[in-house]
């Protein structure tokens, strides 16, 4: 009651309460004479004026939904019998879930139809309900509860694939109904549409159930590619029981096989007319080829051998004919069905040394125009208008060239520079030129419009040839252009023509203010990753390049100026950091440090970090992870031709906003990103090495420093030992400083105040260095303090065991005394009682003779001690001073410690005097 209650409070915020007070009596009279109403005719007039009222009103459909949904369960459930009163009810539900589109609805409006489907999905009763009337014998009972089904499915999906899946022979029903009449087959392969979109479980009881022989036999009955809607919504379904499911394609290529798959792509023998319905067909098919060439989800443990099954299957079947047929050789074909099969061609082969060589060995045409499919393909990229078609003709070519050496050196080979003359014959002329003649015909045509947008599309399939083999470049560099006339010079290394073409366009976009040729955003970017991907692990390509000086500075004006776009200025930073990296030339204008002081004096080196930072961060390199397949075609996306029609021109916005174009996104790959993140490590780090270098290794003496006449050998060796010394001291003080500057400079990537005075920068590090051999030393004394004090510690714990020891001594001799004192008692008193007689030996002598002994033998061990504690005292002495040193109270330390050692001398002493 909760949620009814707050449902009836939506219906007052939406539509004001006095429409929704309306509404609401309306409805709820209608729904007392269905549920109430004595006469069977009445009740049925009131079910059918409902769904008229519900099916144009969204006050009533927020009225039905708070309050009628149980009333018409309980017709579906209580009055079986009555046929009309069933129909009725269902055709009201669907009603209520249908949205209403009297205009554009805005995104943050209550949409009615959504609130019902979502009351009505937690009606607990409610599915099951629906499932068990599709046994009904009455065709619009079963009808209506698609429909009501597909509606639920769509606005709730998840909560009812979970409560289908929990009805005992629920999808069992779903997939009876395939067999069920058209009408009634076409609705349950929509509702199958829905409910296996993202639904592993249901997807697997759905093949079980045999979706793929039906699938297959209703895109048959329907005509193939030339049927209707129905073959797209199987198709859409397939697509669904197949994606990232290994199972389930396995399944498929070892039950039915792939054969009636290959067979919608047949075009042999059919009218080549391609209406939108045969266009999204054909879509939808290459979609499922993608599909299975791509495998398994990426954790699949068994993707890889998954993937190269069907990989293989699909070649066996001639799929590799029918794509080259419909992307290729059918110009008929629309663009997006051209461009989607020239994108399964190029997945079909990556990685895969078998299918490459396939690819290489096809010819397309007829006698007398039979070339190689890879030569009609390059021609499509140097004629079509599309930049679409493009973009899929060069991913074949990126994808051929992918890890395949041997491919990139039969490309080359045939890369053989002609006459001006043919160089600059019509484009149209080519039918007859080679691989390489064509490609540079194309790199070489000239520096009008047109021709430099084929220049850079031909710049971009040289890039793939390239791309990581040494042996490839060392060869093309060895290519020179002819110029037109034999007076304007000699013949000119081909890096040497595409820097010149990369001038012009830069020239032609900077004329009156504005691009003169259409697509100009991106013919410098692509030109520029040719150069980078050449340049990479190539010192002759760079000893080429540096050979023209005038490229050096142009590349300096591209870095720096502001007009280009991130990606433009970012890609000439590389070239540039390339000349650093791979720079093996001594010369002193073209060495690695020649060009590094350049960048510093023209651009500065915090400046030129930055470009690499903004280039990562702009539109192009944040979108080339994204898919550029399109998606699958449901009736909702394929209900315009927008979606497969060629993108729509957008140059002049990136040109006035100053953005890459998106063409970008779709030429960088993953593999050029990761190389430009390695190679911006390396600049950084070889721009540190550099400068933490000496520019002249070859130390040459001053004409001051030769030996003077009359000089010793010995002073002369002496003076220049000094002056050596000296100047070493100046040169490390010099490099740390460069080296603590590059490596900030690195790290940050560039200080926001790039325009900060020399003076202040020496000051900055002055104060650094001060502050950090401050820090040194206050740790060094902070460790030496330590030492001291345990060294203290030590020596106080020797001066008291010292002490004990001197004490137990003055004991001894105290007690010695007294016995001496007490046996001199003695021999008085016996001498007092017996009297002096010659008998009695001489006391005196003896006790003289005793103390003498006594005497002696206490100075020799106090002699002893005297040595000790002179060592100690001369020891303590030294640690007094070195305390005193590091601000220690050494008589505070030292009070106490002797003053017992001193009674017992004392002692001694009065006791020697007697």
């Amino acid at each position: 009651m909760d949620l009814v209650s707050s449902y009836k409070g939506v219906v007052g915020f939406v539509f004001g309460n006095e429409n929704s007070s309306n509404a609401d009596s309306y409805v709820e009279r209608l729904l007392d004479r269905i549920s109430n109403g004595k006469l069977e005719e009445d009740r049925r007039n009131s079910i059918i004026e409902l769904q008229a009222v519900v099916s144009e009103s969204q006050a009533s459909q927020l009225a039905i939904g708070a309050t009628g949904f149980p009333i018409m369960l309980s017709v579906l459930k209580e009055e079986r019998d009555d046929v009309e009163m069933v129909r009725g009810a269902l055709e009201t539900l669907v009603s209520a879930l249908t949205p209403i589109n009297h205009a554009k609805v805005s995104s943050n409006e209550v949409q009615p139809a959504l609130m019902n489907a979502d009351l009505l999905s937690r009606e607990a009763e409610s599915i099951p309900l629906l499932l068990s009337l599709l046994e009904e014998d009455d065709f619009y009972v079963r009808y209506y509860t698609l429909q009501l089904l597909t509606a639920l499915v769509t606005n709730s999906p998840q909560r009812l694939q979970e409560a289908i899946l929990i009805i005992p022979r629920g999808i069992t029903r779903l997939m009876d109904m395939l067999m069920d009449r058209e009408v009634i087959r076409n609705e349950a392969l929509l509702l199958l549409t829905h409910l296996t979109h993202e639904a592993g479980e249901i997807q697997k009881i759905v093949v079980f159930e045999g979706a793929f022989e039906k699938i297959f036999s209703i895109i048959k009955e329907e005509g193939n590619s030339d049927g209707g809607v129905v073959v797209q919504d199987c198709l859409e379904l397939l697509n669904n029981l197949l994606r990232n499911d290994a199972s389930n394609q396995e399944l498929l290529r070892e039950t039915i096989g792939l054969d009636s798959l290959i067979s919608i792509l047949n075009l042999r023998g059919s009218a080549y007319t391609f209406t939108q319905q045969k266009t999204i067909n054909l879509l939808s098919t290459l979609e499922t080829i993608k599909l299975l060439i791509k495998g398994g989800p990426e954790a699949s443990p068994g993707k890889d051998v998954n993937k190269q099954t069907n990989k293989t299957t699909l070649v066996q079947k001639k799929v590799l004919d029918h794509l080259l047929i419909l992307g290729v050789e059918s110009q008929w074909a629309p663009v997006a069905v051209r461009c989607a099969a020239m994108q399964c061609i190029g997945d079909l082969i990556t990685g895969d040394s078998k299918n490459l060589d396939l690819l290489a060995s096809k010819f397309l045409g007829e006698e007398p125009q039979v070339e190689p499919a890879l030569n009609s393909i390059l021609r499509i990229i140097l004629r079509t208008s599309s930049m679409q078609e493009f973009i899929a003709a060069d991913y074949v070519f990126k994808s051929f060239c992918e890890k395949n050496a041997d491919g990139q050196s039969m490309l080359a080979s045939t890369l053989i520079p002609q006459p001006y003359s043919m160089n600059h014959a019509p484009l149209e002329d080519d039918v007859s030129m080679s691989f390489g003649s064509m490609l540079l015909h194309g790199l070489t045509l000239g520096e009008n419009d047109g021709d430099l947008e084929v220049c850079c599309r031909a710049a971009s399939v040289l890039s793939h040839i390239l791309k990581d083999n040494l042996p490839c470049k060392e060869k093309v560099l060895r290519i020179e252009i002819e110029v037109p006339m034999h007076s304007l010079g000699a013949p000119e290394p081909l890096i040497h023509r595409m820097m010149k073409y990369l001038a012009v366009a830069s020239s032609l976009k900077r004329k009156d203010g504005k691009s003169t040729i259409s697509g100009n955003s991106y013919i410098q970017a692509i030109i520029l990753k040719l150069l980078v991907t050449w340049l990479a692990d190539c010192p002759s390509a760079v000893h080429c390049f540096l050979d023209a000086h005038p490229h050096l500075t142009y590349l300096l004006e591209l870095t720096s100026n502001l007009s280009e776009t991130s990606c433009v200025r970012g890609f000439a930073a590389l070239v540039l950091g390339e000349c650093v990296i791979y720079n093996k030339s001594n010369d002193s204008g073209k060495s690695a440090y020649a060009i590094v002081d350049v960048i510093s004096q023209k651009i500065g080196l915090s400046s030129y970090f930055l470009k690499f930072d903004e280039m990562q961060k702009s539109f192009a390199f944040a979108s080339v992870d994204s898919s550029l397949m399109r998606k699958s075609f449901s009736r909702s996306s394929a209900a315009s031709m927008a979606d497969i029609e060629d993108v729509v021109d957008e140059n002049e916005f990136f040109e006035k906003k100053n953005i890459d174009h998106p063409i970008l996104s779709s030429i960088l790959d993953s593999y050029f990103v990761n190389l430009v993140k390695r190679l911006e490590a390396d600049i950084k780090e070889q721009i540190v090495e550099v400068y933490s270098h000496p520019k002249i290794k070859v130390a040459v003496v001053p004409a001051e420093l030769e030996q003077e006449s009359g000089e010793s050998d010995g002073e002369y060796i002496k003076r220049l030992k000094e002056f050596v010394d000296k100047q070493s001291s100046e040169i490390q003080d010099l490099l740390i400083r460069n080296s603590t500057l590059a490596e900030d400079l690195a790290k940050t990537g560039g200080g926001s105040n790039i325009q900060s005075e020399p003076s202040d920068r020496v000051q900055i590090e002055r104060l650094r260095r001060d502050l950090q051999e401050a820090s040194q030393k206050l740790e060094s004394l902070k460790a030496e303090k330590a030492k001291v004090d345990s060294e203290a510690t030590m020596y106080q714990t020797l001066a008291t065991k010292t002490e004990s020891d001197l004490s137990s001594l003055s004991d001894a001799y105290n007690s010695l005394e007294q016995a001496n004192f007490q046996l001199e008692n003695e021999v008085k008193a016996l001498k007092k009682g017996v009297g002096v007689s010659s008998t009695f030996p001489d006391v005196e002598a003896i006790k003289a003779e005793a103390r003498e002994e006594a005497q002696k033998e206490s100075e020799g061990e106090l002699n002893d001690l005297l040595v000790c504690l002179g060592q100690e005292q001369s020891k303590v002495e030294r640690l007094s001073a070195r305390l005193l040193e590091l601000g220690e109270d050494v008589d505070q330390l030292l009070e106490g410690v002797g003053d017992d050692v001193d009674v017992g001398v004392g002692d001694y002493d009065e006791e020697d005097d007697e």
